[in-house]
């Protein structure tokens, strides 16, 4: 019997994943990761020259990504199905041997493979390798502790509404936003209602070699959908 070992790969710089998922995925038979049709993959791509000769690869390539709102049906019909698949193919695999998926950041922070380990629970053997998360290189880049003795943090998707955005901003100490992308104005609105846009930062590609760390009044013009937004805390500051 092998088992499903999900290696979390860190903030994006390689130097930054731990020692025990570089073990897993160099020794690696089979190796899955998830990546949008068409495309390699953030997550291979950080492996480059890591996997075994002989690994056999397994793209799973998701369905839809943002082409259907989150909130439509469809899109919960079409990933249902894609991780069910998935999850079967995975199991069977672990019947013979180990098989390690990839994935970025840390696998239990709103990671894609959190879908995979609750429909593989109780069918296969699992270990899931922590990482550094994707929030956490980003406020290390800003030069900036993110908070301070009894600060609140608060983690949010720019997905959110507005008004429930603005009230979140506006009821913490240290504010992290997720998914940026498009939601960039909306997002922007609700700091302004909030009285936070000031203090707000925006990283891009956050350890990685195209990093780019901004003031978020100094952002003009589109960002990716994995930028991350920033507020620090001040609770304690000397």
């Amino acid at each position: 019997m092998g088992k499903v070992i999900c290696a979390g790969l860190g903030p994006g710089d390689p130097d930054l994943m731990s020692v025990r998922s570089w073990r897993a995925i160099e020794g690696a038979r089979h190796v899955a990761y998830f990546r949008k049709a068409g495309r390699k993959g953030q997550a291979r791509t950080l492996v480059d020259g890591l996997l075994p000769a002989n690994a056999t690869e397994h793209a799973m390539e998701y369905p839809v990504t943002t082409e259907i709102h989150f909130s439509d049906p469809e899109y919960n019909r079409l990933l249902a199905a894609f991780y069910d698949k998935w999850a079967e193919t995975l199991a069977e695999i672990a019947t013979r041997e180990d098989v390690v998926v990839l994935c970025e950041g840390d696998p239990f922070l709103y990671g894609s493979f959190m879908h995979l380990y609750t429909r593989l629970e109780g069918r296969t053997e699992m270990e899931v390798i922590p990482g550094i998360t994707g929030m956490s290189g980003c406020w290390t880049a800003t030069g900036q502790p993110i908070t301070w003795g009894d600060d609140v943090l608060t983690v949010a998707m720019a997905t959110l509404d507005e008004d429930e955005l603005a009230a979140r901003a506006e009821n913490t100490d240290a504010l992290v936003v997720m998914k940026i992308g498009r939601n960039l104005p909306k997002l922007r609105r609700a700091l302004e209602r909030a009285g936070r846009a000031d203090d707000a930062w925006l990283v891009q590609h956050g350890t990685m070699p195209q990093q780019k760390v901004r003031k978020l009044s100094e952002v003009d013009g589109p960002v990716p959908y994995f930028s991350i937004v920033l507020i620090h805390g001040q609770g304690r500051r000397p």
